[in-house]
């Protein structure tokens, strides 16, 4: 197979995230995807599909003349076991999954048509979950992601292993106060550090059950199918606690809903329709806002300030 051509945004993303892995990932790609037709009997049907940061996905025809997804991704810790959490999912409120290759990470997926997405946004503009007119969607997804929550069952050996969410706090924990508190720089006031790592810890110690839970709970990852009315893709799965699902969902709502009243509003709705404790939204909101501004710091992005005053607003709302 010729002429496979990867999205300029996805390229340059792949490249600056991965830098000669990267390279070396789009050098290989149109070999990795003309053996995956082989072998799946796929038939590429279309250019491939723009808007992700980085995986190849192209929409292909299985033998049979269904339509499907191939997705081909660049493997890190956050998207490892997609395959995994598509499987337990098993069609319920998620796409399928048909196929997984486990020397790639490629995966054979269900395509969702006509995929528009729950709420739709400029990946490079500001996120719009906490405003007013979406407060019916917000509530729709977090029925969606408490749908998708479960304690995984048997799967094939070939299927990737979960990341833990405590050993992902572990490591977080161990990095602050001290050593990467210190190279901020004083941008990051030595409260939210604090309060930071005293989460971190406490999260550590999960006083509930753990299943699937999901850390890229945005609305643009819910679309519009035929199959259902709406579909989950794109999951993010580690291991742990429900409440983990409110973290990323909390914290973009907590950057377009600045003012305090309405963000404790909206997040004891959230809580309630997770079917979660509000102090675990808000306290998870906060570890992934802290997290994205500490990243924003380093890089100096300066989205940081934004993410820096939400996680203060967060912060103030505490452990009610």
């Amino acid at each position: 197979m010729t002429g496979i051509e990867v999205p300029t945004d996805v390229a340059d993303n792949v490249i600056d995230l991965f830098g000669d892995r990267g390279d070396a990932w789009l050098e290989n790609l149109p070999t990795v995807v003309s053996k995956l037709c082989r072998s799946w009997k796929l038939r590429v049907e279309s250019a491939a599909m723009t808007g992700g940061t980085h995986s190849f996905v192209v929409e292909v025809k299985r033998a049979d003349e269904s339509a499907a997804v191939l997705k081909v991704p660049v493997v890190d810790d956050e998207n490892a076991a997609e395959a995994t959490a598509l499987f337990h999912y098993g069609g319920d409120g998620a796409a399928r999954l048909y196929e997984f290759d486990p020397s790639t990470g490629a995966m054979l997926i269900e395509l969702a048509e006509p995929g528009q997405p729950l709420v739709r946004q400029d990946v490079d503009g500001p996120h719009l979950e906490g405003l007013p007119e979406n407060e019916d969607r917000l509530r729709f997804a977090c029925a969606r992601f408490r749908r998708l929550w479960r304690v995984p069952s048997a799967a094939p050996s070939q299927l990737p292993s979960l990341p833990l969410v405590t050993q992902m706090l572990r490591n977080w924990a161990a990095s602050f106060p001290g050593g990467r508190a210190g190279r901020l720089g004083g941008r990051v006031p030595a409260g939210l550090t604090e309060r930071f790592a005293e989460l971190c810890r406490a999260y550590a110690r999960p006083t509930g059950p753990q299943g699937i839970a999901n850390r890229d709970t945005h609305l643009g990852n819910i679309v519009s199918a035929q199959r259902m009315p709406w579909l989950l893709i794109d999951p993010k799965p580690f291991y742990g606690e429900r409440a983990f699902d409110a973290g990323f969902l909390t914290a973009i709502v907590a950057e377009s809903l600045p003012e305090p009243a309405a963000l404790r509003v909206t997040t004891d709705r959230i809580a309630v329709d997770l079917g979660v404790a509000p102090f675990k939204v808000r306290g998870w909101g906060f570890l992934r806002l802290m997290e994205n501004a500490v990243v924003a710091v380093e890089s100096d992005d300066p989205i940081a300030e934004r993410l820096i005053e939400a996680s203060q607003l967060l912060s103030k709302l505490g452990n009610t």
